[in-house]
């Protein structure tokens, strides 16, 4: 009524496994299939990307380690973060979940590999990272302001325990770290509402390093699962469509049947209490130094 948009000049909406027409023969025509090609609603990257990990029903969780960092929270019911630290929607299973985004996560590491010590041999600087769970060089994640939890443009990346015997190695250590500590923020909110997380899918092109997936397992001290099919969102479309096209009755029967587990990474005790005492002192950074990026900028 404010903008004076009436009802009737609103799109249909649909729900992401609804179908909602079919290909035009031009995109037929340049994509070589026929007419009669069903197109389904679809989803947001994130929202897919939980389909195809099977995150779905009541507690099912999924980490996406891609450019930005997401934690997705399936729910039976709604809940609702009275900060606004989490994002609160309606799921394609016609539930509910819960979303932690923060805003540069595997772009994290992609800015310090290949515009700081300019490699992009990846996996040859990870190997040079010694012992986890006692690095005492802290990063924050915020290269491009943060997103979830805080809610914060101006909060900005920062180092700090760097010493003069701060190896490039444990740089790179607290970056991967940072990440991690960061995606933690936004499960302890989920588990200040009463969420219990005791495993959670993982997908994204940061979950292609062994060592990151052991240091988030860690962190978070959860089992993390890898899908046989790691391209999370490409299959969670697919799925919708087969929903759509009635190969399957709901999306619960996709998840139920598709998705299957080719590795699952534990949490070791001892370092996940290293990682515990770490994360308590990561979490005072932020706080401390909040009123100063807007100073800075």
């Amino acid at each position: 009524k404010i903008c004076g948009v009436r009802k009737e000049q609103m799109p249909r909406l649909y729900e992401s496994y609804e179908k909602v027409g079919t290909l035009k023969p031009e995109v037929a025509g340049q994509l070589g299939l026929s007419c009669d090609c069903l197109v389904a609603a679809g989803a947001g990257d994130n929202a897919a990307a939980a389909v195809g990990t099977g995150t779905v029903g009541e507690g099912k969780c999924n980490l996406s380690l891609g450019t930005s960092g997401t934690i997705f929270i399936s729910s039976d019911n709604f809940r609702m973060d009275s900060h606004n630290a989490l994002h609160a929607f309606a799921h394609a299973d016609g539930h509910y979940h819960l979303m932690g985004c923060m805003l540069s996560a595997a772009s994290c590491n992609k800015w310090w590999m290949e515009e700081i010590i300019q490699t992009e041999d990846y996996a040859k600087e990870q190997e040079k990272i010694g012992t986890l769970g006692e690095n005492h060089v802290y990063f924050l994640p915020y290269l491009m302001g943060e997103r979830s939890p805080h809610n914060d443009p101006n909060a900005r990346g920062t180092f700090i325990g760097i010493t003069m015997d701060t190896t490039r190695a444990q740089m790179t250590q607290a970056v991967l770290e940072g990440v991690a500590f960061a995606i933690r923020d936004s499960f302890e909110v989920a588990r200040s509402l009463g969420i219990s997380i005791d495993r959670t899918m993982i997908c994204g092109g940061g979950a292609k390093s062994p060592l990151w997936k052991k240091i988030m397992a860690n962190v978070l001290n959860i089992q993390v699962d890898v899908p046989q099919i790691e391209e999370g969102p490409a299959m969670g479309a697919a799925m919708l469509a087969a929903v759509a096209d009635g190969t399957f009755a709901s999306v619960k029967e996709a998840a139920d049947c598709v998705v299957r587990v080719k590795e699952t990474i534990s949490p070791d005790p001892a370092l996940a209490a290293a990682y515990d005492r770490q994360y308590r002192k990561f979490a005072q950074i932020y706080p401390a130094v909040r009123e100063l990026f807007p100073k800075i900028l």
